[in-house]
């Protein structure tokens, strides 16, 4: 080794491509040793299918380097004795670092920070194109609505994605412990990696021209399914916008935003990982007991009595993932319909979801609830045949995760009780009254406001 060498530790940026903080880690050809640290604080909550998912990327980050003569140096433990050890193992004069912005993740580098003494972390990007807490109203504070935030992401902007080469890094090497093996679920269809990831993205981009009309359509299969990728940093989103400049529609763009968003939003509020953004709703009469257990039990597993809800859950269960306006439905169902506390349904998608993300989770669950940072309030009810008709009209989604109603046509697809002999068997009726609880969830919501 020479004299000059730097630890770039990876964390939420599994790529060797549009990397600022390797271009920094290899300035003036220092070499770069490339850790990774197992961190069971970070993978103890996970679930398995995310776990699983962040173990195949991290595979595959160490079977790319490998391409260019590089070993990934994988390490278990608390990053805060870890990256000392490693320090003073290598003679490393610099640990570089994309910024972690979670809550988490900003408490653990401040740990790292004070345990590598005169050794400095380097912090240089991070996950998003606009790094949470830049953007700030006129008053000084983060924002709470979205379209503003759009409004000043957009006049920001941002850079050009970094252009980092692997084939021009020294890189160095150390002891390593293995990578742990782990399954992901049989259905997920995406190939981890940022070499899959790139091949994914060049696909997509192929859709994005219907994306406006056609990404509410769960049985047209018409969104870019990049978000497990930038779950994983295999891809920035600063890569997706360099591609998308000449593009004229803005709705990817959008949701893009929507992402950051919420990561400002929760850098600014870290509460509002586990707690309310807006206070109102906590006080509903949610379901205890034996009724919570059934309630979401059904739910989990795909056997509500309404078969978009439950296509959904099952696609989520086989896959890991979802599509996106179904997850919004099933959000609804489960606050709405059936009294539970989001709390519990985001705890399940973290659990299943291969690109579940904390801020994206629990604040698309809060607006699903109308507590969080969106200005619709609780009395925005999704109807779930109401959506089944508009969202999957020919019923082609649901027959895709709910085999028991293939054989239903026409109406009956979307509201199988009515059926000439009712649900086919081995399908439950519903488990509720959609009109019912719409009712009773307005006529609390409405009590709660009135201090009753």
């Amino acid at each position: 080794m020479s004299g000059d060498r730097r630890v770039l530790w990876f964390r939420r940026d599994l790529r060797l491509l549009d990397h600022p903080a390797l271009l920094a880690a290899a300035e003036g050809g220092a070499e770069v040793l490339p850790l990774y640290v197992l961190d069971e604080r970070l993978l103890a909550p996970a679930g398995p299918n995310r776990v699983a998912w962040v173990l195949a990327s991290v595979r595959a980050l160490a079977d790319e380097l490998a391409e260019h003569g590089a070993t990934l140096v994988v390490r278990h433990g608390d990053p805060a004795e870890v990256l000392p050890a490693v320090v003073a193992d290598t003679g490393a004069r610099e640990v570089h670092i994309s910024a972690d912005h979670g809550p988490y993740g900003r408490a653990r580098d401040a740990r790292v920070r004070e345990a590598l003494g005169e050794v400095p972390l380097v912090e240089t990007g991070s996950p998003y194109v606009v790094s949470p807490g830049r953007l700030l109203t006129g008053s000084g504070n983060g924002y709470q609505v979205f379209t503003p935030y759009y409004r000043a992401w957009l006049a920001h902007g941002w850079r050009a994605p970094a252009e980092s080469d692997p084939t021009q890094v020294v890189w160095a090497s150390a002891p390593a412990d293995e990578i742990p093996s782990a399954e992901l679920p049989p259905g997920v269809r995406l190939e981890p990696g940022e070499s899959a990831a790139r091949r994914h993205w060049a696909e997509a981009l192929g859709r994005i021209a219907d994306y406006a009309t056609a990404r509410d359509r769960p049985d047209l299969d018409a969104t870019s399914r990049i978000s497990p990728y930038l779950k994983v940093g295999a891809l920035h989103p600063r890569t997706l916008l360099a591609d998308l400049a000449d593009h004229p529609d803005e709705a990817f763009r959008r949701e893009l935003a929507f992402r950051e968003f919420y990561a400002d939003v929760l850098h600014h509020r870290p509460e509002t990982a586990r707690d309310y953004a807006r206070p109102e709703p906590r006080g509903l009469p949610y379901v205890t007991g034996a009724a919570l257990r059934e309630h979401l039990d059904a739910w989990a597993a795909g056997r509500t009595g309404y078969p978009l809800v439950d296509a959904g859950m099952r696609q989520l269960l086989a896959e890991g993932w979802m599509h996106n306006r179904v997850r919004m439905l099933v959000a609804s169902f489960l606050v709405k319909d059936l009294g539970v506390e989001w709390t519990h349904g985001a705890r399940h998608f973290l659990r299943h979801l291969i690109d579940g993300d904390l801020a994206s989770n629990q604040h698309g669950w809060q607006w699903a609830v109308g507590c969080g940072t969106d200005a619709a309030p609780y009395f925005r009810i999704f109807n779930p045949t109401t959506q089944a008709r508009t969202f999957d009209p020919d019923g082609t989604y649901i027959r895709r995760w709910v085999p028991e109603l293939r054989s239903l046509t026409g109406k009956a697809i979307h509201e199988p009780w009515t059926a000439p002999s009712g649900p086919p068997d081995g399908y439950p009726p519903p488990i509720v009254d959609h009109a019912e609880q719409r009712a009773a969830a307005l006529e609390a919501y409405h009590a709660l406001r009135a201090g009753r």
